[in-house]
């Protein structure tokens, strides 16, 4: 047990020590393992999670039901249908009261600010289950996955391929510089990352030895270890649908690009859903190479392990 992560919410890597992440993935694999062994526990008896969401979802939905639920405590969803979410009665008060009838408020929504409000007012754990900005527990599952093909993540090579300003992008760039994994984003100059987050990052991977690089040339996946990719629309931007497609089309991922990699155990990454035929080919989604679905698997065990950690229940 970690003293210092106990109650501690998680909103973005850039919060966490990389110490911190490392135990975090070490306990996620510890899980996963009594998991699969089919060891069962009662860690979250008498806890409550309030599950505020803005945006649909299947993995982050289903990955903290099932991970509290399964402890024995009790998941509580509430859509923009079910609460008062800054409509009727501010955002700071909507916190207060979740504070007094909850242990934890996991938020999935469009703001980072609102996840930030919660976690000042509340009092408790506040996980951020994705916002505009930043999807932390999605890019702990991604390096859990990577360190399941190859060991340590430290010194590996993961080439991101699309949209480049998005919030998984934007995670794995700063949970790449903290754990000193080599991280490319491949993309067109329009979609590049936030420079202000880039720069945010640089003295992190100096530190790390990371080595960030940011391109718009598919021939940087030469040695990758990995190449991810995301939808070409993230939600909230559907209006701009046939432009993305436009642009990201040459940055589709196919076996021509799998193959680029120069080496037969490179794998394919996907945060799900997917629009095969888009962002990547039927073959290499549902080929031998991808690990989406054990990257959706992990999606529950990354997060279970962060909760335990934060409620110190270990």
């Amino acid at each position: 047990m970690r003293e210092q992560l106990k109650g501690r919410s998680l909103l973005t890597w850039l919060d966490y020590e990389a110490d911190d992440i490392l135990y975090l993935l070490e306990l996620s694999k510890t899980v996963k393992a009594q998991g699969k062994k089919g060891e069962t526990f009662q860690r979250f008896v008498g806890k409550t999670l309030a599950l505020l969401f803005e945006k649909r979802s299947t993995r982050t939905r289903c990955a903290f039901e099932t991970a509290f639920g399964e402890e024995g405590g009790h998941p509580v969803f509430l859509s923009t249908q079910d609460i008062q979410l800054g409509a009727k009665e501010s955002l700071e008060d909507t916190a207060i009261v979740l504070g007094r009838m909850f242990s934890a408020i996991q938020y999935r929504g469009f703001k980072q600010s609102t996840a930030e409000t919660l976690a000042k007012y509340s009092g408790v754990p506040v996980y951020n289950g994705l916002t505009d900005d930043f999807h932390p527990t999605q890019a702990l599952a991604d390096v859990m996955t990577l360190e399941e093909s190859f060991g340590p993540s430290k010194g590996k090579k993961l080439c991101f391929v699309g949209d480049g300003r998005n919030n998984v992008a934007r995670s794995l760039l700063v949970i790449c510089s903290k754990l000193g994994v080599d991280f490319t984003v491949i993309c067109p100059a329009a979609l590049n990352p936030d420079w202000a987050l880039v720069e945010k990052c640089a003295p992190l991977s100096a530190a790390s030895g990371a080595k960030i690089r940011i391109s718009d040339k598919l021939d940087e996946v030469e040695g990758a270890d990995a190449i991810y990719t995301d939808v070409w629309t993230s939600m909230g931007e559907e209006d701009k649908k046939a432009e993305r497609a436009k642009l990201l089309q040459p940055y589709q991922v196919n076996q021509a690009l799998m193959n680029k990699c120069g080496r037969q155990d490179a794998i394919f990454l996907h945060c799900l859903p997917a629009v095969k035929g888009e962002e990547v080919t039927p073959d290499v989604i549902d080929g031998p190479q991808s690990r989406a679905w054990d990257q959706a698997e992990n999606r529950k065990h990354t997060i279970k392990a962060i909760m335990l950690a934060t409620l110190g229940k270990l």
